[in-house]
């Protein structure tokens, strides 16, 4: 038979959703793949059971339903300050997912190279490559991973068409300041270059930090590309509603880009999220306070167990160091902790370039008893530290 295509065989699939699988199987709590389990806001379910009875069941504009798109505008036009034309500046898309890829293949030919830091969301990698980029790493380093400007201004030099910023970040938490989004648009100035960024966590965000959108930098729109999705702020991931926002001149190519991928974002549910993007400014101060809440439970329950890990400045993930464990690899231990413990992480590994089997990444956006549920478990983690020969990870899942 024909040989499918060779660029699928320098990705695997999503190791997240593998680890959700095997979670799953062994009843185990799923802090790997980063989806709450409470409800949306209250206002949003009841508009969801009103469109459901309204006529919304055809396809609604191709880039995006007029009514979603202008409370968009205005919402975006709030956290930025930039003037936003619901015609002209957006294209709404299937989940953040599809507005990553909108915004890479509207960006990059086959051969340009896109500048992603590592460690990094799975998908960038495979976008890149998908769209027939060749993807150039820049390393950030812990504890706070930070980037070292001079490998950027390095990588700079090989003259990418784009760089992936994600922001507040997946996997690490980091939190990029006003001064590092300046100097990394100073660089893509210099070289003519994109700014992608994927801000799905803007406002999870904890104090003292705070979110920088960096379409509003000084002259940062016109080469800026952001991708961005309702899901994390409103609790929705399975409604799978998306966005990028851009300059015209970028959003008519995006617009096309879309039109072929998926032709159109979930009418109904566009409908119903209107009511999410006209939520009162409280209600983002109050999300804020809710996952700083979640954070300090977990982050409690992580100091008891003795296992270093790095706090997150923003979104809802943590990486915890579990070399003191002794395994081969961080995949056995995350096997292991979802046999032998019940919690299900994400093998650090698949965020980083080069080798690194420090880490597992949990995240912390669930309730507060399934939050003190899995703290529960991981506490036995001391009684095998002390036991080192009680760790077998040689049981096969």
């Amino acid at each position: 038979m024909p040989q499918t295509a060779s660029r699928l065989n320098v990705f695997t699939e999503s190791v997240i959703r593998g680890m959700s699988r095997l979670a799953s199987r062994h009843a185990a709590i799923n802090l790997a793949q980063g989806f709450p389990d409470f409800d949306p806001p209250e206002p949003l379910l009841a508009a969801l059971e009103k469109a459901a009875r309204g006529p919304f069941h055809q396809y609604a504009v191709t880039w995006g339903a007029p009514r979603f798109r202008q409370a968009l505008a205005t919402k975006i036009q709030s956290d930025t300050g930039l003037p936003v034309d619901p015609e002209q500046h957006l294209v709404v898309t299937c989940g953040s997912t599809e507005a990553m890829m909108v915004a890479m293949m509207t960006a990059c030919n086959p051969g340009d190279r896109v500048i992603v830091f590592s460690p990094f969301y799975e998908n960038y990698v495979a976008d890149a490559i998908l769209s027939g980029a060749e993807p150039i790493y820049v390393p950030l380093y812990p504890p706070d991973f930070r980037y070292d400007s001079a490998e950027l201004a390095q990588a700079f030099e090989s003259k990418p068409k784009a760089i992936i910023v994600c922001n507040p970040s997946n996997p690490t938490g980091k939190v990029f300041t006003r001064h590092e989004l300046t100097e990394i648009l100073a660089l893509a100035e210099k070289h003519d270059a994109f700014v992608i960024t994927d801000e799905p966590y803007e406002h999870i965000v904890y104090e003292p930090r705070y979110h920088v959108y960096t379409a509003a930098l000084p002259g940062a729109f016109a080469r800026t590309i952001t991708c961005n999705s309702l899901s994390k702020t409103y609790s929705i991931t399975g409604w799978r509603l998306g966005y990028v926002f851009a300059a015209p001149e970028i959003i008519a190519q995006a617009r096309k880009v879309h039109d072929f991928l998926t032709v159109g974002a979930p009418a109904p549910l566009q409908e119903a999220a209107v009511a999410g993007l006209e939520l009162p400014a409280s209600y983002y101060v109050g999300l804020r306070d809710i996952y700083t809440s979640k954070r300090d439970i977990f982050l409690d329950y992580l100091r008891q167990t003795g296992l270093p890990f790095t706090e997150p400045q923003g979104a809802y993930y943590v990486l915890v160091d579990i070399s003191a464990l002794g395994f081969a690899t961080d995949t056995e231990a995350a096997e292991w902790f979802i046999r032998e413990l019940g919690v299900a992480g994400v093998p650090g590994s698949s965020f980083f370039r080069h080798p690194e089997n420090r880490f597992l990444r949990f995240h912390f956006a669930k309730r507060e008893e399934t939050l003190r549920a899995a703290g529960e478990r991981l506490l036995r983690i001391p009684d095998y530290l002390a036991n080192p020969h009680r760790i077998n990870p040689s049981r096969v899942l």
